[in-house]
């Protein structure tokens, strides 16, 4: 603190001393400039005069990890811990994407406040003053899907407002905002209020072959990061009769994966700035193991190796497992099952199986467990409780195994997760429904 402001604060008392403790400290460091240059092949980010191409990953996790596999940048969804995860990234020679939170209209804020949009925005400015110094910002991301359906234009005027804030109090960082996929004309609104951010970010997931099409079609005309892309979601696969999803298995996520990186990213290199890929960690989204590109015990899995291979066009030193789907069947059950799903009475002994290899010829080590199926389920990546690990009788041999089905009826998954003993994994699972044999209806509520 410098002595004027230390002789300010003592004169000022009162709502003075409020104002003056409500002021942000700015951090000290010597930031590294950043821009967006347009040129004949395209735009491309400059960082301390360089070209930089976003090799990035969101999370702040496996950082370690993160920078063998040859990624260069990090995402964060919001700024409050960003001091010491910026810290943490210029160590290790990583750039961060600030993310500045901004409220969601399904969450109850209301961009039609006044009130709470200027508060809103004066946090923003807060988070920006407090680290636009630091060596390790690449840009500021300005919220994370909070557009909804995209047809409110309060909300794009928000956050348009927040960019032309950053602007004058920090010149050196571009400016980027976050949607949820192109759908319901999304881009055609940025395009047409946020005329002071710089970069559109873009969340999809799945089967994105006509992404690059659809953002042109909707007259995108500044470059893009792939702000979030991994593996097909909950809510674009098939489900049970009971209204569980069918996750994929690690190997099938981690060719979704490769198929993004190649038709979003490098197939439109003219506009596209880089990306980052989701998740690296792990976190509970209808199961504990759907987006996460490590498991909870810490194992990479094939999504990392994908990733590896992407950025660095080698695959790493030791490979994850390959995997197919968990096979899954009983000698008998009195609960009839339609086609494709499981039912059964309980008690009932169920034969799994897993196909799985290793293509550097470790020995794989297989663990089976049961879970009752998520009743916490939420949307747009909201925080859900993990259901718990049942326990039941499980006899294995490698890559098969029986198991007793629980005793008390109701939807559950049972898992197989394969390890190499290297630091790599794969995973598998299936929804199961154990149900009163007399009952003949096997739908969900």
């Amino acid at each position: 603190m410098t002595s004027a402001r230390r002789i300010l604060r003592r004169l000022l008392s009162g709502v003075g001393t409020l104002l003056l403790a409500a002021a942000p400290a700015e951090s000290s460091a010597d930031p590294i400039p950043v821009r967006i240059e347009k040129s004949a092949e395209g735009f491309q980010v400059h960082r301390s005069g360089k070209p930089y191409f976003i090799r990035g990953a969101g999370g702040g996790k496996h950082l370690d990890a993160l920078i063998q596999s040859g990624g260069n940048s990090i995402r964060t969804w919001d700024a409050d811990q960003a001091e010491r995860i910026l810290d943490e990234a210029h160590r290790l020679g990583l750039t961060v994407c600030v993310g500045i939170w901004l409220g969601h209209e399904r969450h109850g804020f209301s961009y039609a406040d006044s009130a709470q949009v200027a508060a809103q925005k004066e946090r923003a400015r807060q988070a920006v003053m407090a680290n636009k110094n630091h060596p390790a910002v690449l840009m500021w991301g300005i919220g994370n899907e909070m557009e909804g359906d995209g047809r409110n234009p309060a909300v794009w005027k928000a956050v348009d407002d927040i960019a032309a804030m950053i602007k004058e109090i920090d010149p050196v960082h571009p400016t980027m905002t976050v949607v949820a996929g192109a759908g319901d004309e999304k881009v055609r609104q940025f395009v047409a209020h946020c005329i002071n951010v710089d970069v559109l970010g873009v969340n999809a997931y799945g089967d994105l072959g006509g992404l690059v099409d659809e953002m042109k079609r909707q007259g995108l005309d500044r470059p893009y990061v792939l702000t979030e892309f991994g593996p097909t979601g909950w809510w674009q696969v098939g489900k049970t009769s009971w209204g569980e999803e069918f996750e994929p298995n690690s190997t099938a996520k981690a060719e979704t994966y490769r198929r993004a990186y190649r038709d979003v990213v490098m197939k439109n290199k003219a506009q596209c700035l880089g990306s980052y890929a989701f998740l690296w960690g792990n976190k509970q989204e209808h199961t504990h193991t759907w987006f996460g590109m490590f498991l909870p015990s810490g194992e990479r899995t094939p999504a990392v190796d994908v990733m590896t291979y992407c950025w660095t066009g080698r695959s790493p030193r030791n490979r994850c497992p390959t995997i197919g789907d968990l096979e899954l069947s009983a000698v008998s059950s009195a609960t009839p099952s339609k086609a494709g799903e499981h039912v059964y009475s309980p008690r009932t002994k169920l034969t799994c199986a897993i196909r799985a290899d290793d293509p550097d010829g470790d020995k794989l080590d297989y663990a089976w467990e049961v879970r009752s199926a998520s009743t916490d389920k939420r949307s747009g990546g909201d925080p859900e409780a993990a259901p718990p690990v049942v326990r039941v009788q499980i006899a294995a041999t490698g890559s098969q195994a029986v198991i007793s089905a629980p005793e008390q009826p109701g939807a559950y998954r049972v898992f197989v997760y394969v390890r190499d003993g290297q630091g790599n994994a794969s995973t598998a699972n299936v929804p199961i429904l154990i149900a009163d044999p007399k009952r003949s209806d096997t739908g969900g509520s």
